[in-house]
């Protein structure tokens, strides 16, 4: 018998497990994790707690809803007093993570808040079903991990596009976590992926997931059957500013705009910052002669117009670095518009910690991080044996005898390297049949 689940269940199976708790599901012999390099956030999210300013306004209404309106009311005020002492930064980022500092007025509306959600859970448990009750529990447990600073997690704000603060928690020990709660139930198991490696090596992704001194654990890279000598043609400039040069917005769009005519459009930009693709996109709005689309979060309908219209360009961030198909000449020119590296957060800083240098955690951590998501990234070119690409990175960081010119090749297959533009139109001319071009 064969049992198929996601990989949040699968984890919150062993956590039952480990509860002796009922299982979720039947016994098994043999476990298969496909898509393996999405274990560890799976298990950040199962290892983790937070409390939202929706979370809290949801029970609001549930008990307005209940005829409990004074409830409702002093929840409400503890709810705004704890948005108000959470307020974000004008210096972030949208949907930034900033980390919590505990201050006395941030001291002051955590404990009315525990409080309220602790009278509350007492005063609802003859009334109200079991797991809402539970729900108030959970969020007051939650809350006093901020108040006391719990030094065991790794607290921080999470801001979304609005401003709205929610509360996070996220356990210090999760590679540990689920080595126990996974591997060391002596069951086999076979991890597979697409980017497990990173620069030749499955290091990085061993110690996240739990395996880095599992003498049981064996590795194998198969190779592609693509053959992207023949079929992709990686352009790297070696004339684009730095990342941080004022200028380099402005380069940027200008060379997108040369690519895309070069290519007919059927192009795809990933950026890494949705900030960056609203600029460059401001930049070269009505200067293509070709649809030019933004997929921003959720931009599952923008996606589908760009793989319905026959020579669009597409500029996306976030989702779209991986787990979307565009075969055939849907995508004939890919845009890496900066290397992904991880972007600087509490949870990195915490990490960061456990290295002896700023350059032991470099090496470990932030190149094979950016290596999968480049290869990540890289995987939208070439879908199928016969399909025919361009891949431009127009990172300064990337050219010949900078700093990561190296370790973006170790990240990507073998294929031909280019700095012409010329030598991108003639590829296309040469791939490409005659009704590409109408």
């Amino acid at each position: 018998m064969i049992q198929i689940c996601n990989h949040n269940y699968l984890l919150a199976d062993a956590a039952h497990r480990q509860q002796e708790l009922r299982p979720l599901l039947k016994n098994y012999h043999v476990l298969v994790v496909d898509e393996a390099h999405k274990l560890p956030e799976a298990a950040r999210q199962m290892y983790s707690r937070s409390v939202s300013q929706e979370d809290l306004r949801a029970f609001c209404r549930l008990l307005q809803r209940a005829h409990l309106s004074r409830e409702a009311g002093r929840l409400a005020e503890v709810q705004a007093a704890l948005s108000a002492v959470l307020v974000r930064d004008d210096r972030l980022e949208e949907e930034a993570r900033a980390a919590f500092v505990l201050t006395p007025p941030r001291t002051r509306a955590l404990e009315a808040a525990i409080t309220c959600l602790r009278q509350l859970a007492a005063r609802l448990a003859i009334c109200f079903p079991g797991w809402e009750v539970k729900q108030l529990k959970d969020m007051a447990d939650t809350l006093e991990l901020f108040r006391n600073n719990d030094s065991r997690w790794v607290l921080y704000v999470q801001y979304d596009r609005q401003g709205a603060p929610t509360l996070c928690a996220v356990n210090r020990e999760i590679p540990a976590q689920m080595e126990r709660a996974l591997w060391e139930t002596g069951r086999p198991a076979i991890l597979t992926s697409g980017t497990l490696v990173s620069g030749g090596s499955f290091a990085r992704i061993r110690q996240m997931l739990g395996l880095e001194s599992n003498i049981r654990t064996g590795s194998f890279e198969a190779v592609s059957p693509f053959n992207y000598k023949q079929n992709c043609l990686l352009y790297i400039p070696k004339d684009m500013p730095s990342p941080g040069n004022r200028r380099n917005v402005e380069v940027l769009a200008q060379r997108i705009e040369e690519l895309v005519k070069a290519v007919h459009g059927h192009a795809l930009v990933l950026f890494t910052s949705y900030r960056l693709m609203s600029e460059v996109h401001a930049l070269l709005r009505g200067r293509l002669p070709f649809p030019l689309l933004e997929a921003w979060r959720n931009g599952q309908q923008i996606i589908r117009l760009f793989k319905n219209l026959p020579n669009a360009v597409l500029f996306a961030a976030g989702p779209c670095w991986e787990g979307i198909d565009f075969p055939g000449d849907m995508v004939s020119l890919l845009v890496i518009a900066r290397l992904p590296f991880p972007v600087p957060d509490p949870l990195s800083e915490a990490e960061k910690m456990y290295y002896s240098s700023l350059h032991d955690y470099i090496q470990a951590v932030v190149l094979p991080d950016m290596q999968r998501k480049l290869r990540q990234g890289f995987g939208r070119a070439i879908r199928t044996e016969t399909d025919t690409c361009v891949v431009a990175i127009l990172d300064q960081r990337a050219q010949e005898g900078q700093r990561y010119h190296t370790a973006v090749l170790e990240a990507l297959p073998e294929c031909r390297i280019t700095s012409s533009m010329e030598h991108i139109a003639q590829f296309i001319r040469e791939r490409k049949a005659p009704e590409y071009f109408c």
